[in-house]
């Protein structure tokens, strides 16, 4: 089969024939039929994220078909539409006795990041990993789900969000959009902060109340003037959730300083720079500092049901034949994309 096969940091990636899979017991074989293309594909290159495997099929957004069932798998499964849920966990240590498999201590496969993921024509995981679509779903719709929608449910439980609250999503882009409607159903007042007026169009489009554009540095000209534009929103408030996705020095600055007391900053992005913030400010605030990372197999079935009935709407900028991958990867990395590319194998 053809498979598009990371080398490691600094290389380009490159479509190559590897040896199609075959499904063991509890397995199930699914032909690709959709693959989004993440911002972590970026940072897999860059060589900001390294787990130390390679060669390796990136793709973490899945879409498919069951071809084929291993042994203990009910054929009847076979045709069936699915999206793939990309953490295999150990089953026994306690964040998977919880349901957390995306926090488990000794992964045994996490698809496109250390074991085959997406960008090929076929791919193998166990049974419980393939979600059942609604029919009325596309293929193209549904695989931005696999991840851009379920990092936004996963990250606003973690968050709190109560009825009423200013919530700033701080990098808006196809896990932004998701961001923003998943906090309005929640109640939340949402500001849209990013440098693409296509995209700050898009989150007002989804539901996003207002907007902040910012600069290739992460914020206008000055700093503080994100901030600043986020208190005159809120009435001199700030905001009592920022989704930080971009991180960098500039940006991070700017939401520590947009927070409001008993605010919450929720890390979901991440790059070279590190955090740097007074301890004061937190505990005169009463703020809090915390991250997210993935999403649970449940959430993951939350999301698809979200998009299967229109509470929540996935963003596809372009559908690519899988040859033509770099075109998504390079449309990315200029800040192209309103939404998602999504390969078709």
């Amino acid at each position: 089969m053809r498979a598009v096969r990371y080398h490691g940091p600094k290389t380009p990636l490159r479509l190559e024939d590897v040896p199609a899979p075959e499904p063991g017991p509890g397995e199930v074989l699914v032909r690709v039929t959709a693959a989004g293309v993440c911002h972590t594909e970026l940072h897999f290159l860059s060589g900001l994220l390294n787990l130390g495997v390679a060669p390796l099929t990136l793709g973490h957004e899945i879409v498919g078909c069951i071809e084929r069932v291993g042994p203990g798998v009910d054929p009847k499964r076979v045709g069936e539409r699915v999206i793939l849920y990309y953490y295999v966990g150990c089953g026994s240590c306690r964040h998977c006795l919880r349901g957390d498999e995306n926090l488990c201590d000794a992964l045994t496969a996490e698809y496109g990041f250390i074991s085959d993921g997406g960008f090929a024509e076929y791919v193998r995981v166990p049974a419980s990993n393939a979600v059942p679509l609604p029919g009325h779903v596309t293929d193209d719709e549904a695989a931005p789900i696999g991840c851009g929608v379920t990092t936004a449910v996963h990250a606003s439980r973690l968050a709190g969000i109560r009825l009423g609250d200013w919530v700033v999503v701080y990098g808006i882009g196809a896990v932004g959009f998701g961001l923003a409607q998943v906090a309005r159903l929640q109640g939340a007042r949402v500001i849209a902060v990013g440098r693409t007026e296509a995209k700050l169009r898009k989150a007002l489009d989804l539901g996003a109340e207002f907007v902040v554009r910012a600069t290739e540095g992460g914020a206008p000209a000055g700093a503080g003037a994100v901030a600043r534009q986020i208190r005159e929103i809120t009435g001199g408030h700030g905001a009592d959730v920022v989704f930080e996705l971009v991180a960098t020095r500039e940006t991070m600055a700017e939401s520590v300083q947009a927070l409001a007391k008993r605010g919450r900053l929720v890390f979901v992005g991440y790059s070279e720079d590190h955090f740097q913030v007074h301890p004061i400010q937190l505990v005169i605030g009463e703020q809090i500092v915390t991250a997210s990372v993935g999403n649970t197999l449940d959430e993951l079935r939350l999301a698809v049901d979200l998009v299967a009935t229109g509470r929540v709407k996935t963003v596809v900028d372009r559908a690519l034949p899988l040859e033509k991958f770099q075109e998504g990867i390079d449309a990315l990395a200029a800040g192209q994309l309103v939404g998602r590319a999504v390969l078709k194998p």
